[in-house]
């Protein structure tokens, strides 16, 4: 029984891939994309004030890269985002 169980716990774990992504967005995925956004530019924030507050320029110069990769990855999420908004407008 328990390793019945197991086995269709494992089987449950493996989805496809998806080669693409979908046409459309769901809600609860535009809610984990906004989510995603404002974590980044919280951390981005969160990173250049602390960098400002300290004193050692070693640990300053980790926090402004910490910083720095986050606004990368906010960009990089938001250009992604405008891009496939204009193709489906296109398709529309």
């Amino acid at each position: 029984m328990q390793q019945q169980q197991m086995n269709q716990f494992q089987a449950n774990q493996q989805q496809p891939i998806m080669p693409e992504p979908p046409a459309v967005i769901s809600t609860k995925d535009q809610l984990y994309l906004t989510d995603m956004l404002s974590w980044n530019l919280l951390a981005m924030k969160k990173a250049h004030f602390f960098a400002e507050q300290c004193q050692d320029q070693e640990i300053k110069q980790v926090l402004d890269q910490a910083g720095q990769m986050h606004q990368r990855h906010y960009t990089k999420i938001l250009n992604h985002l405008q891009a496939t908004n204009q193709q489906a407008a296109s398709l529309q």
